[in-house]
C-alpha cells in the first residue's frame, strides 16, 4: 500500500476507508483528533483550533505524532470503530519493516475489556480488511488475529498482562481501559508497563487508550491529571462528551440517563470522571490483613460460621467462606474460601460445599439475600439449612470495613480475593448513605462470601452497628436507612488511619 496516505486521507477516500463512514461531516471532530494524534496539522479554520484547545486544554497545535495518547470520550462516541480504523491504517499504510529483524513479525495489539467487546472490534477490523482494495493483503485469519502479508499481525486481546509479553509491538490500542478487570492487582498499569518496553525500539510506535471515564483513580485518571492541558507533555489527552464526537446521538437518551443517575450520566455521556466514587478499602489495609502462604485452615474446634454467594452456573462464580473468632486475641479469621467458576452444575457445587461445611461442624449457612429459591432447596437436600441474609451486600461490606480498618481480620492468601476487595467502589448517595459494589464488568463473588462470613461471626454487634440487623427498614433501593451511622464510623476510622 501507499505509505504516504495519512489516516485522514484514507477516511475521506471512498476507495479506502471512506465507504465505511457514511456522512463524513459527522466524523469531523474525530478527524481533528486524528490530525492532532498523528501530527498532520489541524484542519484549516478557527473551529478546529477551538475544538483542539477545548478537548486537550492545550494552546499550541502539535507538530509531530504522539507516541502515547488517551482519548476520554463519552459512551457511544465511536471509540471502538475509530480504534479499529487506526489499527488497520497502522497495519496497512505504515512501513514497519526497517525496524523489524529478518523474519520478525510486528504486532498491533488491540486490547479490549472483555471478550464481548473484543468480538465487536474484531468484527470491525475484519470488515475493513474485507474491502475490495485490500484484497490480497490478508495472509491468514485466525480466531482472534489477522496476519497480513507485510509481516504485520493485528491481534485482539483481552486485558491480561501475561498474554502480551514477548511480542514486538508496533502499536497497542487499549479499548475502554478504565474498565479493565483481571487477576492482576492493577491490570491497566501492569499491561502498559509490559507494553512500553516492547515498543521502545520502534520509531513511530503508538500506545493509545480510548475509554469512557469512570472513577477518579487508575491509569486513565492519573494520565489525565498529569498531562491534560500541558503543552510541553509528550502524552496527548483528548477529553470530549459524546455529542462532540458523535453529533448523531439522540439528546433525549442522554437527558433520560442524566435524570436517572446524574453522576453516572455525566461520566457516560459528558466524559467527566465520577466524583461520587472512591476506593472502598485501601490496598495497604487489605495487604496487612492477608496472611502470606495461608490458603486454608483445618477444623480445630472453634465455633464456625459460613456464608455463600450462590450462582446458577452461567455467569458468576459460586463461592463459600468459613470463618471463626479467635478466643484469645478476638481476631476474626477466614478459614476457608472456595470458588467454583462457570460453567458448573449448581447442585454438584452445593453437595460439595455441604461436605465442607459438615467437616467444620456447620449445619446452617447464610447467603446472598437475592439468591433464588432453588438455593434453599438444594442445600436442604444436601443436609444443610440455608437462610437468606438479613443484610444486603452493601450492608455486609459496610460492617466488614471497620474490622479491616482496625486490623482485626486475618484473610487467606488468595489473589482473586485481594483483587476483588481492592476494586470495590463506595458511592455516597443522597442522605449520606453508601452503596458498595464492584465496578462495571467486575466481580465480587469471593469478596462477598469472605466479608459475609466475617460479619456472621460478629453477630452484627461487635462493631457497634447492631441496629442495622435489628429494626432498620430497607428503602426502595434495598439500602438500609440506618447505614449513615456505619458510614460516619468508617469515615472516622479512615481519618484516624490517615492521621497516623
Amino acid at each position: 500500500m501507499n505509505n504516504k496516505i495519512d489516516i485522514v486521507q484514507a477516511i475521506e477516500d471512498p476507495q479506502l476507508f471512506g465507504s465505511l463512514f457514511g456522512d463524513q461531516a459527522t466524523w469531523g471532530n474525530w478527524k481533528v483528533f486524528l490530525s492532532a494524534l498523528f501530527g498532520l496539522g489541524l484542519p484549516k479554520g478557527k473551529k478546529a483550533l477551538s475544538l483542539y484547545r477545548e478537548c486537550t486544554g492545550r494552546q499550541r497545535p502539535p507538530k509531530k505524532q504522539f507516541n502515547e495518547a488517551f482519548a476520554i470520550v463519552g459512551r457511544r462516541g465511536g471509540k471502538s470503530f475509530i480504534s479499529s480504523v487506526i489499527a488497520c491504517h497502522l497495519a496497512l499504510f505504515h512501513d514497519w519493516q526497517p525496524y523489524l529483524a529478518k523474519g520478525e513479525v510486528g504486532w498491533i495489539m488491540v486490547i479490549a475489556s472483555d471478550r464481548k467487546q473484543a468480538r465487536v472490534i474484531l468484527g470491525y477490523i475484519k470488515g475493513i480488511l474485507a474491502l475490495p482494495i485490500f484484497k490480497g493483503m490478508v495472509e491468514k485469519e485466525l480466531s482472534w488475529e489477522v496476519q497480513l502479508k507485510n509481516r504485520i499481525t493485528i491481534s485482539i486481546q483481552t486485558c491480561d498482562y501475561r498474554s502480551i509479553r514477548g511480542y514486538t509491538c508496533v502499536a497497542a490500542i487499549c479499548d475502554e481501559i478504565a474498565f479493565w478487570q483481571s487477576e492482576g492487582a492493577n491490570p491497566a498499569k501492569e499491561i502498559l508497563t509490559a507494553l512500553r518496553p516492547s515498543m521502545a525500539t520502534i520509531p513511530g510506535s503508538l500506545l493509545l487508550g480510548l475509554s469512557t471515564p469512570y472513577a477518579r483513580s487508575g491509569i486513565l485518571y492519573e494520565s489525565y491529571r498529569k498531562h491534560f492541558g500541558q503543552d510541553n507533555s509528550d502524552v496527548l489527552i483528548w477529553k470530549a462528551p459524546t455529542v462532540v464526537m458523535n453529533p448523531t446521538i439522540s439528546k433525549k437518551i442522554i437527558e433520560r440517563a442524566m435524570e436517572d443517575d446524574y453522576s453516572a450520566g455525566r461520566a457516560e455521556w459528558e466524559a467527566d470522571f465520577r466524583e461520587d466514587l472512591e476506593t472502598f478499602l485501601p490496598s495497604n489495609i487489605i495487604e496487612d490483613a492477608v496472611i502470606p502462604g495461608r490458603f486454608m485452615l483445618p477444623y480445630v474446634g472453634y465455633s464456625y460460621k459460613a456464608f455463600t454467594d450462590p450462582s446458577g452456573g452461567r455467569n458468576d462464580s459460586f463461592t463459600l467462606a468459613i470463618a471463626h473468632k479467635e478466643d484469645n486475641t478476638g481476631r476474626y479469621v477466614l478459614d476457608v474460601l472456595e470458588e467454583r467458576r462457570p460453567p458448573f452444575g449448581p447442585q454438584d457445587v452445593v453437595n460439595e460445599y455441604a461436605d465442607i461445611l459438615k467437616k467444620y461442624q456447620i449445619n446452617h449457612v447464610r447467603g446472598d439475600r437475592y439468591a433464588g429459591e432453588w438455593v434453599s432447596r438444594a442445600f436442604q437436600d444436601a443436609g444443610i439449612s440455608y437462610e437468606a441474609s438479613e443484610r444486603n451486600k452493601s450492608e455486609i461490606y459496610l460492617e466488614f470495613a471497620p474490622l479491616m480498618m482496625q486490623g482485626q481480620v486475618d484473610l487467606l492468601d488468595n489473589k482473586r480475593l485481594f483483587n476483588q476487595l481492592r476494586s470495590l467502589d463506595r458511592r455516597t448517595r443522597s442522605g449520606g448513605r453508601d452503596l458498595v459494589d464492584h465496578p462495571p464488568g467486575g466481580h465480587d463473588d469471593l469478596a462477598n462470601a469472605a466479608a459475609g462470613a466475617i460479619v456472621e461471626i460478629t453477630g452484627g454487634d461487635e462493631c457497634g452497628f447492631g441496629a442495622l440487623a435489628d429494626g432498620d427498614s430497607d428503602d426502595e433501593d434495598g439500602e438500609s436507612t440506618g447505614s449513615w451511622g456505619v458510614n460516619r464510623a468508617i469515615g472516622n476510622l479512615e481519618k484516624s488511619v490517615n492521621d497516623d
